[in-house]
């Protein structure tokens, strides 16, 4: 696999809007290659016998029955509320009127 040049990692700071001096592109450059060898060689390793997977076991995925069961009314669930309003809990205004 070619090397990337430093051009190339210039081109890619400005697509990804990232400002690099010249010792970071110089830094990098090497960096970004030895990455791309590295994905390259695990992408040789897989076959075409193997089914591509986002786990190396099978998930299966375990539902239960929706249920309704009875709920709290309002006045059961304000109880406990130090303050409240039209059946609504009543808090503290924390932004001003510029929301």
């Amino acid at each position: 696999m070619p090397e990337i040049s430093r051009d190339e990692v210039a081109h890619l700071a400005v697509l990804a809007r990232i400002d690099l001096d010249d010792a970071e592109l110089d830094h990098l450059a090497p960096q970004l290659s030895v990455i791309l060898e590295s994905v390259a060689s695990i992408s040789g390793v897989a076959g075409d016998d193997v089914p591509p997977t986002s786990h190396p076991m099978p998930l299966t995925n375990v539902f239960r029955d929706d249920v309704v069961v009875p709920g709290l009314t309002a006045e059961q669930a304000l109880a406990g509320a130090p303050a409240s309003e039209q059946q609504r809990f009543s808090v503290p205004r924390i932004l001003g009127d510029e929301q």
